[in-house]
């Protein structure tokens, strides 16, 4: 019975993924399974969002044991929930984000970022308006064309061999690093199963220090491409779990992941991350400060919140769309380009309860890892869901 519910599951999930484009974010089961769903004619959302009300019910007497039995529920809570959206069900979106994502958004208040415009402002050398500062040192500055593959497949494999140290691999993972232009996106995780992933990087993109700093560990090591691989390992190859097998935005998995993502470098390196990004910039060009680097990621870290609050005000609260772009640009120090591009994000049908994964997944997992790496390869290597990290 447990083998019926998971083809089951992956079955759901990708019919709901000819209504959602972008909702299968990988997939690597039975290419049968797949064949076969793709031909189909469309299943109806309401029907789809029944199928997962009643295999939620079915968990109990199916015999799994009772983590996986969990991941599973928690997993077809949010299918249920996103099936409920297309059918045209009305859902509140702190609903929406709870059931989709495993935690309830919280409103932060501005006083946090008030504090952090303080130490911004003490930290960022020069005088000004701190927005035009603050746009500067991040936007700025960026990686000469021809240096921008060698910082990165520099900086990638470094990383590989410090996750390789601290938590292992499986034997056989990698990951491909191409560089592509004329697309919308800056760069992008695909993972392939086989325990591979390609991660492309846009070269039509200004590459500045801080974008690399944050976007390769995020994507590769100990991030995307370390988590998939080791579950891919453990628990689909080895366990035989194939739900694992699909990766689905809308569901509690990416939670985690995205905490997964922003947490690794911290508990991989700890406060040498500017240093070890001053390693990999050295000849390329760049004018790279490690000390006001690590003091401005420090005094930063409360605005990770602006973005999440601005999807509350325009998704809860009743706000326009032209006050959540100044509300962005005000608290978030951000560019009317950038606060453009991050209202895009908020507003997206897929995106707009997404957007809480970043914050509210580093803030669940740092709290669970506690600094302690064998913690952190918990979440690396098992199906866990936010409830279980509370």
């Amino acid at each position: 019975m447990t083998g019926e519910i998971v083809s089951s599951y992956l079955e759901l999930g990708l019919r709901l993924g000819r209504h959602v484009e972008g909702l299968v974010d990988s997939y690597y089961g039975p290419a049968e399974l797949k064949q076969r769903v793709d031909t189909e004619e469309l299943h109806d959302p309401g029907a789809l969002a029944s199928t997962a009300a009643a295999l939620r019910e079915s968990l109990g007497e199916a015999g799994f044991a009772q983590s996986r039995e969990r991941w599973l529920r928690a997993q077809l809570v949010g299918l249920e929930t996103v099936a409920r959206k297309v059918a045209g069900e009305e859902i509140s979106y702190e609903q929406e984000v709870e059931r989709c994502y495993g935690v309830r958004p919280q409103r932060a208040p501005e006083e946090q970022f008030e504090a952090a415009h303080g130490a911004l402002d003490e930290a960022l050398p020069g005088g000004g308006a701190l927005a035009e500062r603050y746009q500067a040192w991040r936007e700025e500055n960026a990686i000469q064309d021809d240096a921008v593959g060698r910082v990165i497949d520099g900086l990638a494999a470094d990383l590989r061999d410090r996750t390789r140290a601290l938590f292992g691999l499986p034997e056989g993972e990698g990951v491909e690093l191409e560089y592509v232009s004329d697309e919308p996106w800056a760069a992008y995780n695909y993972y392939l199963g086989g325990l591979r992933s390609r991660i492309a990087f846009n070269v039509d993109r200004p590459h500045t220090p801080y974008f690399v700093a944050v976007t390769v560990p995020h994507e590769t090591y100990p991030g995307h491409h370390a988590e998939h691989a080791w579950k891919e390992q453990l628990l689909v190859r080895e366990r035989g779990q194939a739900e694992e097998s699909i990766i689905l935005i809308g569901t509690p998995q990416n939670m985690l992941s995205e905490g997964i993502a922003v947490l690794g470098l911290e508990i991989l390196v700890g406060d040498e991350e500017e240093n070890l990004m001053a390693s990999h910039l050295a000849g390329a060009g760049v004018d790279y400060d490690p000390e006001l680097a690590r003091a401005i990621k420090r005094a930063r870290a409360p605005l990770e919140r602006v973005q999440g609050n601005a999807a509350l005000m325009l998704h809860a609260e009743g706000g326009t769309e032209d006050e959540a772009h100044a509300y962005l640009m005000r608290w978030g120090l951000a560019s009317p380009q950038r606060a453009s591009h991050q209202l895009q994000f908020i507003l997206d049908p897929i995106w707009r309860a997404y957007v809480t994964t970043y914050a509210d997944g580093y803030q669940l997992c740092s709290d669970f890892v506690q600094g302690d790496p064998l913690r952190f390869k918990q979440l690396l290597t098992e199906q866990l869901t936010p409830a279980d990290l509370v």
